[in-house]
């Protein structure tokens, strides 16, 4: 749903939103990295300042809710690294294959990630994007790609293909041109955009690659997080955790900062824990389950999620998170995201989308493939 507006409201870590249960702070991770020490403080501060929780959004960030000291919050963030840059810190959403580089995939993205956001960093006027515009790194295997990036490079057998909105553009670039030729499109969407936030608003994209017409087909998206013990190229494992309905306690996160093992967020909302030994990895399983973690890739928690809901959101209509809880069931067909208004936030590319009216929920989008 486009929404056009003059302001960009997007909360970020510094420029917080005011929210029906307080202060909503969004702390970007490009390419989902974070560090145990890094989350560790996210889940200090969420218990001192916050709602002791965590939310994983579908940007694979991460959201702190109920702030009550909105500046020592912003100053514990600054600190443990996660704000490298004050006035493109909203700015930095990168999703990027989340397993790339321990299993499978044509390519390793990790450190693309990393050059991408030192970039657009550095380039002041990208400082105007809007918050929920976001760059795109398939490693691939196609999994980052049929989420519908703004802007986005896929990695093929002739070079890296160039995506807008998900799409092939037919342009391919070398690897080591993918982060200088994203900012520069950017950039040209800045120019242009008028009042459009996403490439998807503009009214047409040949005005960012003129001459270019996108193909038809777009890339499958991908709704279901990688879970369970995955058994990486290098003979180690990584955990995935699927995190029901994105809602991670604080103490949960704390329990994972303390296996100090490298994390990643994904855009599914659930985290990987990586490189771990067998052992470790045994054990660390034995401890996260019956914390409430989902590592059963048939947990009817993977066919379902939501948006905030009441009482987090004044626009809501019901309680959407205990209404979806309510509604496992493991035959489902098709995905399933419940929301308390038109806004659908969160929905995922493909599924049902069903919308609270104030009796029930009714059908606002049907499921597409």
């Amino acid at each position: 749903m486009a929404r056009f507006r003059d302001t960009d409201v997007c909360p970020g870590a510094l420029q917080v939103h005011q929210a029906a249960d307080g202060a909503l702070a969004r702390v970007r991770l490009p390419g989902g990295i974070i560090t145990p020490a890094q989350l560790s403080t996210l889940a200090c501060v969420s218990k001192q300042f916050g709602s002791a929780t965590l939310e994983l959004t579908a940007r694979g960030n991460l959201q702190l809710r109920g702030i009550t000291d909105v500046a020592a919050v912003a100053e514990a963030i600054t600190r443990a690294g996660l704000v490298p840059s004050p006035t493109h810190e909203r700015v930095r959403n990168i999703v990027a294959s989340p397993l790339s580089g321990r299993v499978g995939g044509r390519t390793d993205v990790r450190a693309g990630g990393g050059e991408l956001d030192a970039a657009i960093c550095a380039e002041p006027r990208l400082a105007e994007l809007g918050g929920r515009f976001w760059f795109g790194l398939d490693d691939g295997r196609a999994d980052v790609s049929g989420l519908g990036a703004d802007l986005g490079a896929h990695a093929v057998e002739d070079g890296v293909a160039l995506l807008l909105a998900g799409r092939d553009t037919g342009l391919r670039l070398a690897a080591g041109d993918v982060a200088r030729s994203l900012v520069a499109l950017a950039l040209r969407f800045v120019e242009v955009r008028g009042k459009a936030w996403r490439v998807s608003e503009l009214a047409d994209t040949e005005e960012l690659l003129p001459g270019v017409t996108l193909g038809d087909a777009a890339f499958p998206p991908v709704t279901r997080a990688p879970v369970g013990w995955i058994c990486q190229d290098d003979g180690r494992v990584a955990l995935g955790a699927a995190v029901p309905l994105g809602v991670l306690p604080a103490r949960v996160a704390d329990y994972l900062a303390v296996i100090d093992a490298p994390l990643v967020i994904t855009p599914w909302r659930s985290v990987l824990v990586c490189d771990l030994s067998e052992e470790v990895a045994d054990a660390a399983l034995r401890v996260l389950a019956p914390l409430g973690l989902v590592f059963d890739e048939n947990s009817p928690w993977l066919g379902v999620s939501a948006c905030t809901g009441s009482p987090g959101c004044a626009y809501s209509a019901a309680d959407v998170r205990a209404d979806a809880a309510a509604s496992l069931d493991a035959d489902a067909a098709v995905h399933r995201h419940f929301v308390g208004c038109e806004r659908a936030c969160g929905s995922p590319p493909t599924g049902e989308v069903l919308v609270a009216n104030g009796q029930g929920y009714r059908l606002l989008r049907e499921a597409r493939g």
